[in-house]
C-alpha cells in the first residue's frame, strides 16, 4: 500500500482544459439577470394566480368574510409577490441599510410561507375532525402558538 501526496490524491473537474459551464454562468452577470428575471416571472405567475384564487372564492361566497382558504390563498400571493420583488431589485436589496431591514425582507417571505402551510395544515385538520364530528376548538390556538414560537425564535 502506497503513500499518496495531496496532488496525486486530488481528481482534477476538468480534464480538457476547457472551461467549466458552471463558473461561466456563475460569473456572468447577463446569466445571472437572466436568471432572477426568470424566477421573477415564475415567482410572479405564482402570485397572480393566488390573486385570481382569492378573488373567484370571494365572489362565489362574499358572505363568509375571510376564510381558511381565502387567507391561504392571500398569503400565497404575499409571499409570491414578495419574492417576486425581491429578486427583481436584488441589488437594491443588497445596498439596502440598515442591514435589519435587509435581512426582514430577506426572511420574512420564509416566515410567511411556513405560516401559510401550517394554516393548510390547520385546514386539512380541521376537515379531518369536522368529518369525525370531533370538536376543532382547539386546533386554532396550536396554530398560533406554534408561529408565535417561530417567529420569537427567529
Amino acid at each position: 500500500m502506497g503513500r499518496y501526496g495531496v496532488d496525486e490524491a486530488v481528481i482534477p473537474y476538468n480534464l480538457n482544459g476547457e472551461s467549466n459551464w458552471w463558473h461561466d454562468i456563475n460569473d456572468s452577470p447577463l446569466w445571472q439577470d437572466r436568471i432572477f428575471h426568470i424566477l421573477t416571472a415564475l415567482y410572479g405567475l405564482v402570485a397572480v394566480i393566488a390573486l385570481v384564487q382569492l378573488v373567484r372564492i370571494h365572489l362565489r361566497v362574499p358572505e363568509f368574510g375571510w376564510t381558511t382558504q381565502k387567507v391561504f390563498h392571500f398569503l400565497n400571493f404575499l409571499v409570491n409577490g414578495v419574492r417576486g420583488i425581491v429578486f427583481i431589485f436584488r441589488r437594491n436589496v443588497q445596498d439596502l441599510h440598515p442591514e435589519i431591514v435587509r435581512h426582514i425582507l430577506l426572511d420574512m417571505p420564509s416566515l410567511v410561507f411556513f405560516t401559510t402551510y401550517a394554516l393548510l395544515v390547520l385546514f386539512w385538520a380541521e376537515i379531518y375532525y369536522q368529518a369525525r364530528a370531533e370538536s376543532t376548538d382547539g386546533l386554532r390556538p396550536i396554530f398560533f402558538t406554534i408561529n408565535v414560537a417561530v417567529y420569537s425564535i427567529q
